[in-house]
This record gives C-alpha cells, sequence and structure tokens, in this order.
C-alpha cells in the first residue's frame, strides 16, 4: 500500500448517535420502563441533552472537519400514542436535520435503534404482527414530512442485538427467553424492513433505503478444513442472514464492526481476537483486519455501496482510540483497493453516552461529557480523525 492513502472525494467522514443515547427525557419509550424496572446500572435521565444542545454538537461535528452524521429517530417522541402523531416533535426533528444541512453535513437517519413506543410494546412489541403495520406507518410519515433533509435511510440497526438480548437472554427489552418468541420477532422485522422499502420507495423512489448490522470477522486459525468451513457458515448466519432475509429490497449494505472472533476445539468454542494485547473498557478485542475481511465479504455477497455505519472503542487511554481508528481507517482503504465500493465511515459515537445497560460509564466518544455540567471537551483523538476528515487521506 502506498504511504499516502487517498479516498474518493464523495467518501462520507462522519461519526454517530442514536436518539435513546444522548438525547434525554425519552420516557414513554420501554426502554425507560425497563429502566425503572432495575434492569440497568444507571438511569438515561437528561443523557447528553441532545435535544436541547444540537447546534453546539453540530458546530463540534463541524470543527472536526466531517462531513456526515448519523443519528436517529424517537418513534415514541413523534408517535406518542398510538396513530397520533407529534407535530411538534417531528418540527424538532426537522429543526435539527435541517441545521445540519445547513452546515453542509450529510445525514443517515436511523428509524429504529433498539426503542419502542410504551403503547407498541405493552401491545406485544416486535413479537405482535401487528408491529410490522405500524412500523410501515412511521416509516412513510417520516419520509413524507422529513424525507428531503435525509441523505440515507438506515431502517434498523442491529437486528440481531436486541432480538438476542431481548429474546433469547432476556438482557434487554421486553425481557423473554423464548426461542419461539426470538423466530416470530425476526420473522416481522424482516417483512417491516421489506414492506418499508416498498412503501417508502412509492413515495419517493429516489430515496436511499437499507440496514445495517453488527457483523463480526470470524476466523478458524487451525489447520482443519472441516472447522473452517463451519466457521464460515457461522460467521453467513451472524452476519448477513437477516440481509439475506431482505434481498434485493435495500439499496447499501450497512456495516457495524467492533471486534472479531476465532472458533476453536474446546471451551469456550468462541475466543475473542485482540492484537492490541488488552481488552477495552466493553471486554472487546481490536483486530482491524476485520473489518476488511467483513467489508471484502459483503461486496462480494451483495455487490451493493457500503458503509461503516459504527466502529469504535471504549478506553481510558486516548491515544489508543486515535490509533484505532486509523488503523481501522486503513483497513477500509485496502477493502478499497480490493474492490469493495466503500462509501463512507462513522466512528461510534460522537459524544460519551448512554451505553444501555452498561449505564454511562464505557468512553467512546470522540467528545468527553461532564456528567455534572454536561460540559463538551473535545478529545485529542478527535483531532487526529479530523485531520483524515478534512483532507480525505492520511
Amino acid at each position: 500500500m502506498d504511504k499516502k492513502i487517498k479516498f474518493p472525494k464523495d467518501f462520507l467522514w462522519g461519526s454517530a448517535v442514536s436518539s435513546y443515547q444522548v438525547e434525554g427525557w425519552n420516557d414513554n419509550s420501554d426502554w425507560y420502563e425497563w429502566e425503572k424496572s432495575g434492569r440497568t446500572k444507571e438511569k438515561n435521565g437528561i443523557a447528553c441533552d441532545y435535544w436541547n444542545r444540537y447546534k453546539e454538537d453540530h458546530s463540534i461535528i463541524s470543527q472536526l472537519g466531517q462531513n456526515a452524521f448519523r443519528l436517529s429517530l424517537e418513534w415514541s417522541k413523534i408517535e406518542p400514542e398510538e396513530g397520533k402523531f407529534s407535530e411538534e416533535a417531528i418540527n424538532h426533528y426537522r429543526e435539527i436535520l435541517k441545521d445540519l444541512k445547513s452546515r453542509g453535513i450529510k445525514t443517515a437517519v436511523t428509524l429504529w435503534h433498539w426503542t419502542l413506543p410504551i403503547w407498541l410494546s405493552k401491545d406485544g412489541g416486535w413479537h405482535n404482527c401487528d408491529t410490522v403495520d405500524y412500523f410501515v406507518r412511521f416509516c412513510e410519515r417520516v419520509v413524507k414530512d422529513l424525507g428531503e433533509d435525509i441523505d440515507l435511510f438506515i431502517l434498523m440497526n442491529e437486528p440481531r442485538i436486541p432480538l438476542n438480548k431481548g429474546y433469547l437472554w432476556g438482557v434487554f427489552p421486553p425481557g423473554k427467553k423464548n426461542p419461539f418468541l426470538y423466530f416470530k420477532a425476526r420473522k416481522n422485522m424482516i417483512r417491516a424492513c421489506i414492506r418499508s422499502y416498498d412503501a417508502t420507495k412509492k413515495i419517493n423512489p429516489d430515496v436511499k433505503i437499507g440496514i445495517t448490522q453488527f457483523t463480526n470477522a470470524i476466523y478458524y486459525l487451525g489447520s482443519s478444513k472441516i472447522l473452517k468451513g463451519i466457521s464460515k457458515i457461522i460467521s453467513n448466519l451472524y452476519n448477513w442472514r437477516f440481509q439475506d432475509g431482505i434481498g434485493e429490497k435495500q439499496d447499501f449494505i450497512g456495516v457495524n464492526y467492533y471486534f472479531a472472533v476465532e472458533t476453536r476445539v474446546g471451551y469456550p468454542f468462541f475466543k475473542m481476537i485482540n492484537d492490541n494485547k488488552f481488552p477495552t473498557n466493553m471486554g472487546w478485542g481490536v483486530f482491524p483486519d476485520g473489518l476488511r475481511e467483513v467489508l471484502e465479504d459483503g461486496w462480494k455477497r451483495y455487490k451493493k455501496p457500503m458503509y461503516v455505519f459504527e466502529n469504535g472503542i471504549a478506553i481510558d487511554q486516548d491515544e489508543v482510540r486515535a490509533e484505532f481508528i486509523k488503523e481501522h481507517i486503513k483497513a477500509i482503504a485496502q477493502a478499497i483497493k480490493n474492490g469493495a465500493d466503500v462509501r463512507g465511515y462513522f466512528y461510534w459515537s460522537l459524544m460519551d453516552n448512554f451505553e444501555w445497560n452498561e449505564g454511562f460509564k464505557m468512553k467512546f466518544g470522540l467528545v468527553e461529557i461532564d456528567r455534572k455540567t454536561l460540559e463538551r471537551k473535545i478529545r485529542p483523538s478527535a483531532w487526529e480523525y479530523a485531520k483524515i476528515c478534512k483532507n480525505g487521506e492520511f
């Protein structure tokens, strides 16, 4: 590889957040109820107050040279009661999106990032077939009211994570341990994506729609051809089975990548691969080349534009974060060199935020948030990433 790595001029350089993790006071959602039941280490509360401080945060994005931003829309704010949409919430999101546009920042917007309105969760959530209709209606409303200010529509974020944790392990809402409900919910989610794709294309055929999935590079590092084949099957099931279910009803392939694993004989069957010799605060290893592997695999399977919508590290040593970003961007560059059509990279996350069951202790952010004052402080790693964003090369 050349010493200087150059990316296409229209490559998207950005960072990402989700509404529940940063907005604050999303008290009409199932996750708020989950917190009240004592299932999380901390309560979300005001979170990062992005709902009110979005202009300050967008100014930081501009300072850091990012030309794109990924955010999500809180369904429970837009449709607080079944069939009753909040014009106030829709208008506020319109102001947020237009502020980004005024700064020349492209938007990737997630419509479902794990939270459901309370009225819908009490009605059964994703294992209720009616949820498909509700989600399609929600998507149609968003496209009609906000679509002109959205560049990429991400229908769902990492569906296999809330499916596994919510329906098999019982540690996310709805707190089930029921394989039957798992498969029912999964089927409904896939149907919701297919139908939402068709419905929104009727409104605007030019909208770009897809999902983003939590992916792992999965290896077997021994010589057994049988176990290597098993690892490949596991990789297909983990990374791509949901996308396979959607088929052609997606305009791009979204990848969220954090770590790689190896399969092996014995216990545990999965072992985290860690090339920096110490785990992150989440207990995850670091293996940048796995991102190249996932991107090349996804490109070969689907031949659709690809975006890295999440890639980040929770770590106390900020210099490690800076190196993490550079090494993963190198992996993307190698994937592009090898033929993959990768069009954007979004670091997770713009700011320290509410990491679901873990609360606020996991520091993923390019921007540090003082939990007492909510003051924003840009970390040195953010300025290192900014050099790449501003020049499109390093």
